[in-house]
Order: structure tokens, then C-alpha cells, then sequence
């Protein structure tokens, strides 16, 4: 059973209003239980060390401002394949167009947004289980109601942009061309050393000027989108082409006055995509890195600490590795071994001519190659230190496939007695159909995080921790705090998403114990009978 329209009746839960202000708020109390591991100075009979577990219970309150803002999204690649995709499929939406193809009339949709197209389990009414959607736990913005802008270096409009992407239906794209027409990208920041050098003919739309001059062209553009637009929130998001790593460098990366004071001297090895995420910073706007290169550098993270403005990352996780965070969490939890793991994607997209040059695969295979490192240190009893499974990925650019990606994937474990198991797979979808409603998530997200506030007994309210770790489940490389421990598997993301969710409503953690259903009161035990 699904029900949207609910209400949270707890002793725990409020809304409030902040006199001062006029702001109401939804204040929840959540007893957050969680085990500490102590490790203890004496020994075990066969001298290992000894641990305790240590149940314990923190009382938070979480507070989110109900009040929706205007939003916006500015979108870094706003012409390529994924921006132009979303932003038809955002229009589609809110203008309810329909389109015809070869297999009948067909009607737009959100589906691959969890926000939009996923469920909550969130109990049950007469012997049946009851869901709730996704977007009805937390105030989450209406993406009919969210603005488009952003950068390309490309000077397409959008409907070209559109039409060169070849991702939509073509009655689609006839139909939204008049909408998408007067839509055109900012001049973006280009820089040839970091992408594939096949980029250069499409970069006639770049900004100019000294690294600190592309800084303040940013922000000024990001200022403008805001007051042309009405604009209260405003969310940056890379979806632009992979970069290659930078070379990161003491007295240049490694802190936030070294960061500067190398873009005022004009040093080269400063990626866009790091001027684009510090001036977001300075702006105090959220940005998210949806490609795989090293953006977020120390001295950008030490910045976003500091001024407490959003960041999040790094890759779109979207068909193959998020199949790879499903089923690698799968074997090793079943006490399976996996021993190779190899992937093969071809793509005829600009993104796959890009990464056809060494240096920006590299980033691509580095994201791609640590997503099951958490799910191997998960089980010891199966490797040794220091083991992994052979893990190889490769990626070609073939023009012909075009946005529809291939992805094959095999997977070989040990099992019972020395035996192998293999299994194989085959994914074929267009790629940006995949990562637009991503996009849309991690902004909408993202853009709730700003209006959330959180305090442990004892303390005042504050925001929760500008690297935004519940943005990890859309994410290939999660970017967490220092000290944090990175998780991959993909159940693991969306619980910790969803429970959070579910904690600043009043509703405790989803835990599928099910203890209600067959730990009936009332019942004669065998042994007592």
C-alpha cells in the first residue's frame, strides 16, 4: 500500500516557528544507538588482542526548515549530453508533454530518481506493508519548480545541444525545441592540459582572463542567475568533461592560503573544475563534482570547512558500478570470494572521446577500481591483509554505440571446496538517461541540506558537516571527513540516506528486524508446553 499525505504523532516530533525570524521549523529528537569498539590491554589464551563492544545511545535533535525555496541549478557542461537530457526531461515534466514513438504515445517520468520514483517502507496496516514516497519524508524542492542555468564551452544552444546529444525520442525533441531555443550557456573555464586534446575544436565558449579573473566571472554569473530569476538556492553541479588528475603539490594544494595565493599567481596546475568548486565555496553555494578527478584538493576541502558551504562527490555512480556496489556486497556478505572482477565498457558519447586519451581514463579508472575496496575489508575471514580481488577496468570510445553505452562485466569467486563460480553480465542503456535523474537528486539533496540543523545533548544548533556524505549513494569515490570510513556498498548508502531521513521526521531507523510480525506476546513455547 502506498499513502502520501501523513502525519509523525510523537512525543519526539514538533514544528516550531522561530520567533525571531518567522521560520518554522520540524524539530525531531532521535536517540541514536550505536556500538564503540574499546580494545583492552589484556590478551586472549592465544595472545591476540582483546576488543569490547559497547552498546551506547546519543540523543540528537535534527531541525530542517520546512519552507521551500525558489531553486536553482547551474550546471557546469550544462551542453553536453547529461545537462541537455536533464533539462528536456525537466521540461517534459512540468509542461506534461507527451510524445509519440514507433511503440505508441509515451509520457515523461522521473524514473531513476530515487527522490521522485522511490518508496519508504514505513510500516503496516492490516497484515500489509505500507510505503510512503521518497520525496514525502523531507521538504524536498519540486524539480517542475527548479530552474536550469550554466556553463558550457561550447556556445550551442540547448536545443542543439539536444539534437547533437541524439538521446530522445525525435517527436520529443521537436516538441521541446521552441522551449530550449533562447536557452544558451555561459562562457565556461577551459583549459586544454587537463582534457583530452579531441576537446578543442568544441571550445568556443570559454572565459578569459587570469585564473582569479575566471573566479570572479563565476561568482558574478552565479549572482546573476540568482537575481534574474528570483532565485533563494542555488546548487553547482560538474557533469562537464573528465579531467585528468592534478599533480598535487606541497605549497600549492595542500592548504587553503597556498590554494589562492597559487591562483593569484596564476599556477598551472590548478584544475577548472577546482576554480569552479572554490568559487561555489566563496559564493557559500553547494557544489558537486559528478566526474572522477581529484577536484576536491586539500586546500579546497580546508576552504568548505571553513565557510561551511556544501561539497560533495566525486563520479556519477550510475549502471555498471552501481551494479558492482550491489553484487560484490552480495557475494562477500554471503561468505563468497571474489577473486576477478572485470569490466569493459564502450561509449560513442563526447564523454567517451574524451576519455579515449590515457590521462583522463585514469581518472575514470581510478574511481571506477576502489568502489569494492570497503566491501573487501568488510570480511577478513576471506582474504588476507592486503589481498583484493584482481580488478580490471577498461574503457574504448566506439562512435557507432553513440550515448548507448555498452557495459560487460564478469565476476569470478572461490567457492565451497576450491570451486569457481562466474557469473556475467551485459548492461546496454543510454548513459545519460541514467545520470540526468541522478543529477537531479544530488542537487534537490543537496539544496535540503543547507535547511538542516543539528545538535548532540549539550550543544547549540548547527549545519551538519559540509562534506555532504549523504549525497554517497549517487556517488562512485564518496567524499567524507578525515577519519570517516568510506562506504561503498550500495544497501549501506541508501540506508544511511534513508534513515537520516526517517530520524528528522520523528521515525526510527528502518532496521527490516520485523520483530512485530513473529515475536507475538502470548504464544506457549515448546519447551514450556
Amino acid at each position: 500500500m502506498l499513502i502520501d499525505k501523513f502525519t509523525v504523532e510523537s512525543a519526539t516530533v514538533r514544528t516550531i516557528e522561530d520567533g525571531a525570524t518567522g521560520i518554522e521549523y520540524v524539530e525531531s529528537e532521535h536517540a541514536y544507538a550505536s556500538t564503540r569498539v574499546e580494545r583492552r590491554t589484556s590478551t586472549s589464551v592465544e595472545g591476540k588482542e582483546c576488543f569490547a563492544l559497547v552498546p551506547e545511545t546519543k540523543n540528537f535533535t535534527i531541525r530542517t526548515r520546512t519552507s521551500v525555496p525558489k531553486v536553482g541549478i547551474m550546471l557546469v557542461g550544462w551542453g553536453g549530453n547529461n545537462g541537455s537530457t536533464l533539462t528536456a526531461g525537466m521540461l517534459a515534466n512540468k509542461h506534461d508533454v507527451t510524445w509519440n514513438t514507433k511503440d505508441g504515445v509515451r509520457k515523461p517520468n522521473y524514473y531513476g530518481s530515487l527522490t521522485q520514483s522511490g518508496t519508504c517502507r514505513v510500516g503496516h496496516l492490516e497484515g500489509e506493508e505500507v510505503y510512503v514516497p521518497f520525496k514525502s519524508l523531507m521538504p524536498l524542492a519540486n524539480p517542475n519548480d527548479v530552474i536550469v542555468d550554466g556553463w558550457d564551452i561550447n556556445d550551442a544552444n540547448l536545443a542543439d545541444a539536444m539534437e547533437r546529444a541524439k538521446v530522445l525520442d525525435f517527436d520529443l525533441q521537436r516538441q521541446l525545441r521552441p522551449r530550449m531555443e533562447g536557452m544558451r550557456p555561459r562562457a565556461s573555464v577551459f583549459d586544454p592540459k587537463f582534457v583530452a586534446r579531441n576537446q578543442l575544436s568544441r571550445a568556443n565558449n570559454v572565459i578569459g582572463g587570469s585564473k582569479t579573473e575566471q573566479m570572479a566571472q563565476i561568482r558574478a554569473d552565479i549572482r546573476d542567475f540568482k537575481e534574474k530569476n528570483g532565485i533563494d538556492s542555488v546548487v553547482v553541479l560538474w557533469t562537464a568533461n573528465t579531467e585528468r588528475y592534478s599533480e598535487t603539490r606541497e605549497g600549492v594544494h595542500d592548504t587553503e592560503e597556498n590554494l589562492r595565493n597559487a591562483i593569484k599567481t596564476g599556477e598551472e596546475e590548478i584544475s577548472p573544475s577546482t576554480l569552479f568548486a572554490l568559487a561555489c565555496i566563496d559564493e557559500h553555494t553547494p557544489f558537486i563534482n559528478g566526474s572522477p578527478q581529484n577536484t576536491f584538493v586539500p586546500g579546497v576541502v580546508q576552504a568548505a570547512v571553513r565557510l561551511n558551504s556544501i561539497i560533495g562527490g566525486d563520479d556519477f555512480k550510475t549502471g555498471q558500478t552501481k551494479m558492482k556496489s550491489v553484487l560484490v556486497d552480495y557475494l562477500i556478505g554471503a561468505g563468497l570470494k571474489p577473486t576477478s572482477i572485470v569490466s569493459y565498457n564502450h561509449l560513442g558519447n563526447n564523454d567517451g572521446l574524451n576519455l579515449s586519451a590515457p590521462q583522463t581514463f585514469r581518472s575514470k579508472e581510478i574511481s571506477k577500481a576502489n568502489v569494492v575496496s570497503d566491501m573487501v575489508a568488510s570480511n577478513p575471514l576471506l582474504y588476507d591483509e592486503g589481498e583484493e580481488p584482481d580488478h580490471t577496468v577498461v574503457i574504448k570510445y566506439v562512435p557507432n554505440v553513440g550515448d548507448s553505452k555498452r557495459a560487460m562485466d564478469e565476476y569470478t569467486s572461490a567457492i565451497f571446496m576450491n570451486g569457481e563460480n562466474t557469473i556475467v553480465m551485459h548492461n546496454t542503456c543510454e548513459d545519460s538517461l541514467l545520470a540526468a535523474p541522478l543529477i537531479l537528486d544530488l542537487c534537490l539533496v543537496a539544496e535540503l541540506l543547507t535547511r538542516v540543523e543539528v545538535k548532540c545533548e549539550g550543544e547549540q544548533f548547527h549545519s551538519i558537516h559540509p562534506i555532504a556524505v549523504l549525497l554517497s549513494y549517487w556517488s562512485k569515490a564518496p567524499l567524507v571527513p578525515n577519519g570517516m570510513p568510506i562506504v561503498n556498498a550500495l544497501a549501506k548508502q541508501r540506508a544511511m540516506l534513508e534513515n537520516f531521513f526517517r530520524a528528522a521526521v520523528g521515525l526510527a531507523p528502518e532496521n527490516n528486524m520485523l520483530l512485530e510480525y513473529f515475536a507475538v506476546t502470548g504464544q506457549q513455547s515448546p519447551a514450556s508446553a
